[in-house]
């Protein structure tokens, strides 16, 4: 509940920002459309807790493997305001867990317990990001940051868990444009989100991410 009334009031102060801001007629914004595709770079797993009966152990940070990314974006920029704009993005990456070595720690205690198995993880992100960049004719550097909502599902062992949440979408990135209308651009972004997935998994981990983009986007 407090994760989607987050996500309520997040969304909120994202529109009241754009309505403010709002021409008299989208129109005369610059709109923008653009498909993506890359490379996930994750970090380790995190802050590992064991759930329900197994709150009170911890697990060592476990490594996740690198993942294609892919999705796409459509925003705009303002007309009185060229520099600002705001966009929504939608993207796919599937960082699976390694089988590695593992300690648990609880107790006062910490006990390894060989090889844990891997298991797969999927993660679709939804962002909606204010953008602020550089309004150059060609070279278009900018930077952004938003609300992001992560859907993450972990299957281990033929069972699975489901995690909606909120967290943090940032990105950064240079577009160039080859003619008035279409523009090659490449970015980097950083996602970071709490997961928690208690029964197939029976765990909640921090989870964050490096993702570098290219791609093709069309501006009317």
């Amino acid at each position: 509940m407090r994760h989607e009334a987050f996500i309520r009031h997040a969304g909120a102060f994202l529109v009241s920002l754009l309505w403010m801001w709002l021409p008299s007629s989208f129109s005369f914004a610059e709109m923008y459309v653009a498909g993506m595709a890359g490379y996930t770079a994750p970090n380790d797993l995190t802050d590992i807790k064991g759930t329900g009966g197994a709150s009170a152990l911890s697990l060592s940070d476990l490594e996740l493997q690198g993942s294609v990314a892919y999705g796409g974006k459509i925003g705009y920029f303002l007309p009185t305001v060229k520099w600002l704009g705001v966009e929504t993005e939608l993207y796919n990456t599937t960082p699976n867990v390694k089988q590695q070595p593992a300690t648990v720690s609880g107790f006062g205690m910490s006990v390894p317990v060989g090889t844990l198995p891997g298991f797969h993880l999927r993660v679709l992100t939804w962002g909606i990001n204010a953008v602020v960049r550089y309004p150059g004719k060609t070279f278009q550097p900018y930077a952004g940051v938003g609300l992001g909502v992560f859907f993450a599902k972990a299957t281990f062992q033929g069972q699975s868990d489901s995690d909606t949440v909120p967290g943090l979408n940032a990105l950064a990135g240079l577009r160039v444009f080859a003619t008035d209308h279409v523009a090659l651009f490449a970015e980097y972004k950083y996602n970071r989100a709490t997961f928690n997935f208690p029964n197939a998994i029976g765990f909640e981990a921090d989870y964050s991410a490096n993702i570098f983009m290219g791609g093709l986007s069309y501006h009317f």
